[in-house]
């Protein structure tokens, strides 16, 4: 596991950008969203910017205050975040019946957290899939530490478009990544295709759910803060992507947001009202340190210009996800368990 401190957070915000073009990274980057005066197409248009921006920028808050692996979990009672979070990646594991000798690929992969854990777990060969360089550096460094070079691996390619031949992989999961796509469907279809046929796709994704009002303000108000917080060119709904998976051409074997019966809300690990020693960096004292460090160590020269905005619309995104659990009309854990028909006919 990766031991990021606060100098560790200074000296990476902004990833593979240069430190004195990272503050003007984060006003292109917030200028694709509603509350600078963007807009949904222009995300979609520009989302390999917009996304690679956003990773390079918030990747090392990400990896101070989250560990890792990226993403919620469904969480039992008694649960701590980080057992919860490896049992999310085992549960996503067991559903596709990964084992020994099986070739594997992980879309979105992050800096590596859960195709580390997943591997372990089910003596799989992983490869990642990785758009962002910066993500890719550090997880080829952790996989190094964590003695995994030889089994998990990494590519730099985007989704949309992966350089894999047909037929390639005898199961394929994303964990939370492929919200980023501009196009569901045209996401799925790269799945399906260098997916063997007969084998199976799995998934968590981030969906607005049947609670979600569009006429509402303050529902859009929530979207438009997960979005910019997050580095999406949308959010779609839970019925869209499962309308996607099917034009794709996946058989559904089972969906279901795994957030509506979980004993232990998801959102728990940013909800300011709450006190965790165990999960501490995300509590509000610990957050308001995080945000006091990032906005000392910009003054004195040692985090680049920028870094302090940085921080802000993280906090906002912290916010509308919260909002969004409590109101119920967003869901980060949407399941499903496809396969890719024996005939493609």
């Amino acid at each position: 596991m990766s031991k990021s401190g606060a100098l560790d957070l200074a000296t990476r915000v902004g990833g593979k950008i240069k430190k004195k073009e990272v503050q003007s990274a984060v006003e292109q980057y917030e200028k694709y969203h509603v509350f600078f005066g963007g807009d949904e197409e222009t995300r979609k248009t520009n989302y390999s910017d917009m996304v690679n921006k956003y990773y390079d920028l918030a990747t090392s808050f990400y990896e101070f205050g989250w560990g890792e692996s990226f993403h919620f979990a469904h969480r039992l009672v008694g649960e701590s975040l980080r057992e919860s979070i490896k049992r999310h990646e085992h549960f996503l594991a067991l559903q596709l019946g990964l084992k020994r000798g099986m070739k594997v690929l992980d879309v979105g992969c992050g800096i590596g957290g859960p195709l580390r854990e997943i591997a372990r777990f089910s003596s799989t060969c992983i490869t990642g899939l990785n758009n962002n360089e910066y993500q890719i550096s550090r997880g080829t460094e952790l996989n190094r530490l964590a003695g995994l070079e030889d089994t998990c691996n990494f590519v730099k390619a985007d989704f949309m478009k992966m350089p894999f031949s047909d037929n390639s992989y005898d199961a394929v999961y994303a964990i939370e990544a492929t919200c980023h796509a501009p196009d569901a469907l045209g996401c799925y279809k790269e799945i399906f295709r260098v997916l063997k046929p007969g084998q199976c796709f799995a998934a968590y994704e981030w969906c607005m759910t049947d609670h979600f009002d569009p006429n509402n303000e303050t529902h859009q108000k929530i979207k438009a803060e997960i979005e910019l917080g997050n580095g999406l060119p949308d959010v779609r709904s839970t019925a869209q992507c499962l309308e996607a998976l099917k034009l794709a051409g996946f058989e559904v074997i089972w969906e279901k947001d795994l957030a509506a019966d979980s004993p232990v809300t998801w959102y728990l690990p940013l909800d300011t009202s709450r006190f965790s020693i165990t999960s501490f960096r995300l509590t509000a004292f610990g957050r308001l340190i995080t945000r006091t460090m990032v906005k000392t160590l910009e003054f004195v020269g040692l985090a680049p210009a920028g870094s302090d905005r940085v921080s802000s619309f993280l906090e906002k995104a912290a916010e509308g996800l919260v909002e969004g659990g409590r109101k119920e009309i967003f869901t980060p854990m949407y399941f499903f368990l496809v396969q890719k028909p024996l005939s493609d006919s």
